[in-house]
């Protein structure tokens, strides 16, 4: 029979690590990373056929659970006409304004337009070019530990896989790139206002995750985010919105909606989306007032194109899993993340380990050390050594976590009470894990 190990040997022999993202090779837990071969509404099956209740969700696509039928069928339907076309679609229509529909909360429009891609990647990349072409201005703000994926200029201080893999940024970035990029604490006003001091004139925009969700959670501080809107504003550049985690993920208008239903009362001025809006498949977008997307060619200058970019199989997944995200659903995805969390944390404190559970919405993550964090640098002062023993004792159970401290949890609404139930169960024994870890 095939094992996790030799499919990762196999795996090593022709792929970089035996991975196509760092974060999948158990770097920072250790031990054999799984070879999944299947996955169904709350689990996923390795290639031993042992099944996983799983909290990783494909890191947050599978809002529904995984290979939801109605989603199946409608990438099954898609794929029987063609696989791609190189030209235009109906479904690449839909899409837009079923986005833009659920981005128009209580009469506030979030979007306007939309221009689907392929990665988060790439829709980060294209909100930046885009700010940069409405404003004529080079530099950049970002705030350490948030990750908006590996394009030059942005990897510095990030989170997520660079977080993991102890890294500063990548080689392979030209310094004279790099330095376009500022990088500020998160949550720290005084520090945005200085850098407006300082650059005055030469920032074309702030990039921030909605909520921070990849160097584990920081949620923004009350305010932050509309105070982040309302400095761009005052001095003429943008604010780009990464809701590629959070994108209809944490609600029908993801983040931002929450914030609005919340009475914060502001606007993005470009919004990036991946994860939820292809519903597992390859697809992203970035969205924004119809005067900065229309500054994409054919009509503006700014240049952007992707042979797959609207590919169709992507584009019906996405519509059909947006169709089924009713309120119901993520009723059961926030009631199911509750039970979990509060599960967690108590687990935790029975064995007297410190800890402190963040929570963004249905998104939460753990991190080992007493009080908020509040920015990477509270993320990164924690004992990140209990977690290896912590993530593994829920592996031999049978639940399959994030393979990183600095990841967030995910559940779907397939998450029902046995699959909750084994979750809980395995609990109890991975915090004694992590309780009984010492440090390397």
């Amino acid at each position: 029979m095939l094992t996790n190990a030799d499919a990762a040997a196999r795996a090593r022999a022709v792929i970089p690590g035996g991975v196509n993202s760092p974060v999948r090779a158990f770097g920072s837990v250790g031990g054999t990373p799984l070879s999944i071969v299947s996955a169904r509404g709350p689990h996923v099956t390795d290639v031993t056929g042992r099944e996983y209740v799983d909290l990783v969700a494909s890191w947050g696509p599978a809002l529904l659970g995984h290979a939801h039928p109605e989603v199946v069928a409608a990438v099954s339907d898609a794929a029987s006409r063609g696989l791609s076309f190189g030209a235009s679609t109906p479904g690449e229509t839909d899409l837009a304004e079923l986005v833009v529909d659920r981005l128009n909360v209580e009469g506030i429009a979030g979007i306007e337009k939309l221009r689907l891609v392929s990665t988060g990647t790439e829709a980060t990349m294209t909100a930046i070019r885009i700010a940069r072409g409405a404003t004529g201005r080079d530099i950049v703000i970002k705030f350490a530990g948030h990750y908006h994926g590996h394009s030059d200029g942005l990897l510095a201080e990030s989170g997520s896989g660079v977080a993991t893999l102890g890294l500063p940024g990548s080689a392979g970035v030209p310094a004279g790139i790099a330095a376009l990029t500022l990088v500020l604490p998160y949550n720290d006003r005084d520090a945005v206002r200085e850098a407006f001091a300082v650059h005055s004139g030469r920032i074309a925009a702030i990039i921030t995750e909605a909520a921070g969700a990849n160097a584990g959670v920081l949620v923004p501080d009350a305010g932050f985010n509309r105070f982040l809107a309302d400095t761009v504003r005052a001095e003429g550049a943008l604010l780009i919105l990464d809701e590629v985690l959070t994108g209809f993920r944490v609600g029908a208008a993801g983040w931002w909606g929450l914030e609005q239903v919340a009475g914060e009362g502001w606007v993005p001025d470009l919004v990036t989306f991946g994860k939820v809006i292809g519903g597992g498949m390859p697809l992203a977008g970035i969205g924004g007032r119809a005067a900065l997307l229309d500054l994409l060619a054919p009509l503006g200058p700014v240049y952007q194109a992707g042979t797959l970019s609207g590919n169709p199989l992507a584009v019906a997944a996405g519509l059909a899993t947006l169709r089924l995200a009713d309120a119901e659903v993520y009723r059961r995805v926030d009631a199911a993340a509750s039970v979990v969390s509060m599960a967690l944390g108590e687990a935790l404190t029975a064995e007297g380990v410190s800890h402190v559970v963040s929570h963004a919405g249905s998104l939460f993550s753990v991190a080992f050390r007493d009080g908020a964090v509040r920015d990477y640098s509270d993320a990164r002062d924690q004992d990140a050594w209990r977690y290896p023993a912590f993530f593994h004792a829920m592996l031999d159970a049978g639940v399959s976590l994030p393979p990183s401290v600095f990841e967030a949890w995910f559940l779907t609404a397939a998450h029902d009470d046995a699959a909750l139930g084994r979750v809980l169960d395995a609990l109890p024994a991975a915090a004694r894990a992590a309780a009984a870890a010492t440090p390397a």
